[in-house]
């Protein structure tokens, strides 16, 4: 493999490119190491060394890292792994590698992420945003069943009807509606709604 491009990424990083494709990232220390410059031929053994040696064992720091720092989804983890430019193959070593230590899980990522909002958000909302990060369906499923009892959404709606100060049993008509249809917007069901109203209404 040829080095056609080695363009500079920081002041101390590099963007390496073989057959005038981008390869990897190297830093400058490791340029000299590797005498790597325009033009220069690459044997596969120093290739495999590199990519071993350096780059698989630096993605599997950064993996450990990303995860010490904050407890993060798979698909979030590869992101940043892609984002710091790692090629793909190492990128799925790096994932195997910190699921072998069980750091990374996506039902216990979702767990505490819905027992971190189920009080102030409905399951849709919860659904949505846990799909966005890439959270696959049946991971969902477990998470929510070992999360949500039968009170959960009532006590929800409960403390959404507290924090924004709505009185049901003075609420006229039309005023019932925007409660009716905001708590609906956010997704909780027209039956858990009508409950807790009026649960309220006979308790007042």
């Amino acid at each position: 493999m040829i080095v056609t491009k080695v363009e500079p990424l920081s002041k101390t990083k590099y963007k390496i490119y073989l057959n005038h494709q981008f390869a990897f990232v190297l830093y400058k220390g490791e340029l000299r190491s590797y005498k790597i410059s325009d033009g220069r031929e690459l044997s596969e053994e120093e290739l495999d060394e590199i990519r071993e040696k350096i780059l698989l064992k630096r993605a599997k720091k950064r993996a450990m890292h990303l995860l010490e720092d904050m407890d993060r989804s798979e698909a979030g983890l590869r992101e940043k792994l892609k984002a710091g430019l790692y090629p793909e193959d190492l990128i799925e070593a790096a994932v195997t590698y910190v699921k072998s230590f069980g750091y990374l899980n996506d039902v216990r990522y979702a767990e505490n992420f819905i027992l971190a909002r189920k009080s102030t958000k409905s399951k849709r909302e919860i659904l949505a945003l846990l799909n966005r990060k890439g959270i696959c369906s049946a991971d969902i499923e477990k998470a929510f069943e070992s999360c949500y009892g039968e009170s959960e959404e009532v006590e929800a709606v409960r403390r959404i009807l507290a924090k924004k100060k709505v009185d049901v049993r003075t609420a006229d008509e039309r005023e019932m509606q925007k409660i009716y249809g905001y708590l609906g917007r956010k997704g909780f069901r027209y039956d858990v709604v009508r409950q807790v109203i009026q649960n309220s209404i006979e308790n007042a």
